[in-house]
C-alpha cells in the first residue's frame, strides 16, 4: 500500500462526513427548526468534544494572547458561513450550495490580491473569472435567480475568510486550539439568540442536530490528519471529491438531479480551482528553487 493511501482515503473520509452533517442540516431545515438554533446546538456540541480533547492535549494562553483577534475574525467567519449555508439549504439543493461553495479557493485567490498584496499572473486571473462565470452557469441554469444564492455565495466568502486566518494561524497555534475556539465563539456567540428563538424538537431532529456538530467536528480531525501525513499538494485534488458525495446524497435523499448547467458550472469551479492550485505550487517550487 502506498504510502500515501492513508491521508488520501483520510481526505475523502472527512469530504463524506462533510456531505453527511450539511445533508442531515438540510433535512433539520425543511423540517421547520430555526436556523440560529440548528447552528447553536452543532457549535455546542463541537466544543464539548473540543474541550475534552482540548483538557487532554491543553491550551498554549501565551500563543491564545498573542493571536486572540486573529482567532476571533477566524471563528466569527466560520460561525456566520455556517449560518448563511444552512439557511440557503432551505431553499436551495444540496448539488447547488457545495457547487458555489467550491468558490472559496477563488475568493481566497481575490482577496489575497485585492487586499493582501500579493500578485497574481494571468492564468490565476483567468480561473478567477472562468470560476466565476461557473457561478453564474449554477445560480441561474434556467434564466430565474433565487436569492438564496446570494446567501451561498456570503458562505463561501466566510469560508475563505476562515481559511486566510487558519493559513496565519497553523504556526502558531496547534489544530486542536483552533477547534477549541471555533467552538468556544460559536456557543457563546448564539446562545444569547438560540434562547429567543429555541423551539421544542423530536429526539429525532434533536439527534440531527447533534450529528451536524459531531461529523463536521471529525471531519476536520480527519482533514487535519490527512494534512499531517501528505501535502497539500497531493490531497488537493481529492478537495472536490466533496461535490461528487453531496450529489449523491442529494439525489437518494432529496431526489433532486443537478440538470446539464449545474453540472458544467461545477466542472469549471473545480477546474477553476485547480488552476489557482497548480500555479500557487509552480511559483512555490520555483521561489524554492530560488532560496535554495
Amino acid at each position: 500500500m502506498s504510502g500515501l493511501t492513508a491521508p488520501i482515503l483520510m481526505m475523502l473520509f472527512a469530504n463524506f462526513l462533510f456531505a453527511l452533517s450539511d445533508s442531515a442540516a438540510k433535512w433539520v431545515v425543511l423540517a421547520g427548526t430555526p436556523v440560529v438554533q440548528i447552528v447553536f446546538v452543532r457549535y455546542f456540541f463541537h466544543l464539548g468534544i473540543s474541550s475534552v480533547q482540548s483538557g487532554f492535549l491543553g491550551l498554549d494562553w501565551n500563543a491564545v494572547g498573542r493571536n486572540w483577534k486573529f482567532l476571533f475574525l477566524r471563528s466569527a467567519a466560520l460561525v456566520l458561513s455556517t449560518i448563511a449555508n444552512f439557511i440557503a439549504l432551505r431553499y436551495l439543493s444540496l448539488s447547488v450550495t457545495a457547487s458555489i461553495m467550491f468558490c472559496a479557493p477563488i475568493i481566497v485567490c481575490l482577496i489575497s490580491t485585492l487586499f493582501l498584496g500579493e500578485t497574481i499572473g494571468r492564468w490565476r486571473w483567468l480561473a478567477v473569472y472562468a470560476g466565476f462565470a461557473g457561478v453564474l452557469l449554477i445560480v441561474r441554469p434556467e434564466g430565474e435567480f433565487h436569492p438564496a444564492t446570494l446567501l451561498s455565495l456570503a458562505a463561501a466568502t466566510g469560508l475563505a475568510i476562515y481559511a486566510l486566518f487558519t493559513r496565519k494561524l497553523s504556526g502558531d497555534l496547534r489544530p486542536h486550539e483552533l477547534q477549541f475556539f471555533s467552538g468556544l465563539l460559536g456557543t457563546v456567540g448564539l446562545a444569547g439568540i438560540a434562547v429567543f428563538v429555541w423551539e421544542p424538537v423530536s429526539f429525532e431532529i434533536l439527534g440531527l442536530m447533534l450529528w451536524t456538530g459531531f461529523a463536521a467536528w471529525l471531519g476536520h480531525e480527519f482533514l487535519t490528519h490527512a494534512h499531517n501525513f501528505a501535502s497539500a499538494a497531493v490531497l488537493m485534488p481529492f478537495f472536490y471529491s466533496l461535490l461528487i458525495f453531496m450529489t449523491l446524497l442529494d439525489i437518494v435523499i432529496y431526489h433532486n438531479v443537478p440538470d446539464f448547467m449545474t453540472i458544467l458550472g461545477a466542472l469549471i469551479i473545480m477546474l477553476s480551482g485547480l488552476t489557482i492550485w497548480f500555479r500557487e505550487q509552480k511559483k512555490s517550487n520555483k521561489n524554492w528553487r530560488l532560496y535554495n
